[in-house]
């Protein structure tokens, strides 16, 4: 299960909700039995971790023929309706990423590409995938956007109407994923990096899977280039890498102020971003809405990422708190230099704007109020398809802009 996921369905537990959630075993390995009203119900993976469907749906329906469950809310196609028979008016599903996203994301990873790598732009099939998508989104009775971009294309592209699509942004735990100078300090300590090296040092950061779609290729082709250039910016730029793949041998290449950390727990991640004064994002998939920008946010860190609808759109809305590039090395390069020039003390002002941005819009407190007003309004209309009137303020809520 992916972390969003879990965030909300513990979120919307805490605040008295009966809780089933349907998923697969290896997803539920670390998940702690907290609350009473918190149930997982297991099934076995197929193919490469995914959810089996069929046994997920006929658990489903054995357990709603018991009682009927209020409002039904999937990840992406963790159900997946293809025909109208299968339509139910209490249904709500999250798109993390979209087909016509996909193309986006395709065209950049081409004009990136290695001119002696062979090229994967499928146009085609991806065309008729996002065909697809528009025939058996339908189906849906309500979708729930996690970017105002995705919220756009999926009114005016996939044609679903307007009242039938709500857009709620991604949250994180802000009681993790919060400021900690004394934590970042404990962290950069472990890995031999003492106070003056740290404060004489701009410390980049990056978390994630360390694979070509990341943006990895890209940002190891940027650093090399400046370290190659100019040996002041690689003496005193130190770049953390949180997590594994196959680029993670790649940047040990780059000699010892780039350390490779693998992955890390959700604690050891929140001392991670403490312990940086940026968070760099150079992925190349334009698909939903990555929570490690979020969580980088929430801990007071302003953010470089690739110049993508989601993150234009939503996150990094100007300079104050942080940065935009196109998925160039030249453009990459320009970012890397600006933030080397402004130093510590520009990045520590940025990532307060970015803090106070992320409480505004990226708290699990928000996204969990957001959810449960929309699943109040779903439950108070899907009996008869009449809205009751004592619930009916449920259905009208603001937008994510407008909330305090």
């Amino acid at each position: 299960m992916e972390r969003h996921a879990l965030t909300l369905y513990l979120d919307l537990a805490k605040r008295g909700h009966d809780i089933h959630i349907f998923t697969t075993s290896s997803s539920s390995a670390n998940i702690p039995s907290i609350m009473s009203n918190t149930q997982f119900h297991i099934s076995r993976p197929i193919g490469s971790g995914y959810l089996n469907q069929v046994v997920a749906w006929n658990q489903f329906l054995e357990e709603n023929a018991t009682k009927a469950f209020d409002v039904i809310h999937t990840e992406s196609v963790g159900l997946k309706l293809t025909t109208s028979n299968n339509y139910l008016n209490n249904l709500a599903v999250s798109w993390h990423g979209i087909a016509y996203e996909t193309i986006h994301s395709d065209i950049i990873q081409e004009l990136v590409r290695n001119p002696q790598d062979p090229s994967q732009l499928m146009t085609d099939g991806k065309m008729m995938k996002v065909v697809e998508e528009v025939k058996f989104f339908q189906y849906y009775a309500h979708h729930v956007a996690t970017s105002d971009h995705v919220g756009d294309v999926l009114k005016r592209i996939y044609m679903i109407p307007e009242e039938r699509v709500h857009i709620i942004l991604n949250g994180v735990d802000e009681e993790i994923f919060k400021p900690d100078a004394s934590k970042g300090n404990d962290f950069l300590l472990k890995l031999g990096i003492d106070q003056d090296k740290s404060r004489s040092s701009i410390i980049l950061g990056l978390s994630g899977r360390l694979v070509k779609d990341k943006g990895h290729p890209l940002m190891f082709e940027a650093l090399q280039q400046i370290f190659n250039e100019n040996s002041t910016f690689k003496d005193n730029v130190i770049v953390l890498i949180a997590g594994n793949g196959p680029w993670g041998d790649r940047y040990k290449e780059l000699g010892s102020n780039l350390m490779v950390l693998g992955p890390l727990e959700r604690d050891q991640l929140a001392n991670f971003y403490n312990a940086i004064d940026i968070f760099v994002h150079p992925t190349l998939r334009a698909q939903g809405l990555d929570q490690t920008p979020l969580e980088a946010f929430l801990t007071g860190k302003p953010v470089m990422a690739t110049k993508v609808a989601s993150y234009t759109g939503s996150v990094i809305v100007n300079e104050e708190m942080g940065y935009t590039f196109s998925p160039t090395v030249k453009e990459l390069k320009k970012v890397l230099y600006k933030v080397w020039e402004e130093g510590k003390k520009n990045m520590q002002t940025k990532g307060g704007f970015a803090r106070e941005r992320g409480l505004k819009l990226f708290s699990a407190t928000k996204m969990a109020a957001a959810y449960e007003r929309l699943f109040l309004c779903i439950s108070s209309t899907h009996d008869d398809g009449k809205q009751e009137k004592k619930h009916e303020h449920y259905c009208i809520y603001k937008l994510h802009q407008e909330i305090d």
